[in-house]
């Protein structure tokens, strides 16, 4: 059995499917052998409520690996995490009751998840999401960044 990690329900199940046929397929296995080793080795990668799901697949409902793993996916679609787009920073706006830091902390945290943007782009991002009761604060932190 190959050194993966057990899915649990709660990481992308993509990213799961990925891993476990890569390393499968990496066991020096005859290619005649790879469909029904995938089927049958399939369960011993899951746990808890994937697991629970597993056990619980119709008997005889599973022709191939194709279909267990399309089954997979649809059962634990709601793990995948959606990545976010440039745009969606602008979506990050200062509420009136926090504090500057609160909305700096908030602004890196979404900023991380993004694909890499220009620099000129974290600037008008982070000055979009900012109050226009702060304007001083602009210049300086263009400047800055």
């Amino acid at each position: 059995m190959p050194d993966i990690p057990k899915y649990n329900g709660t990481t992308n199940p993509n990213e799961h499917i990925t891993s476990y046929t890569c390393a499968m397929k990496g066991n020096d296995l005859e290619d005649y052998e790879i469909e029904s080793v995938l089927l049958k080795e399939f369960g011993e990668t899951l746990s808890k409520g994937a697991m629970i799901w597993y056990h619980n697949l119709p008997p005889n409902s599973i022709d191939s690996f194709g279909i267990l793993a399309d089954a997979f996916l649809k059962a634990h679609a709601d793990s995948i995490k959606v990545k976010m787009r440039k745009s969606d920073i602008f979506k990050v706006k200062k509420r009136n009751n926090d504090m500057l830091m609160e909305f700096v902390s908030r602004f890196q945290i979404e900023h991380k998840d993004l694909p890499p943007v220009a620099h000129d782009w974290v600037v008008q991002e982070f000055t979009q999401g900012l109050n226009p009761e702060v304007p001083c604060l602009l210049n300086s932190l263009s400047k800055t960044w």
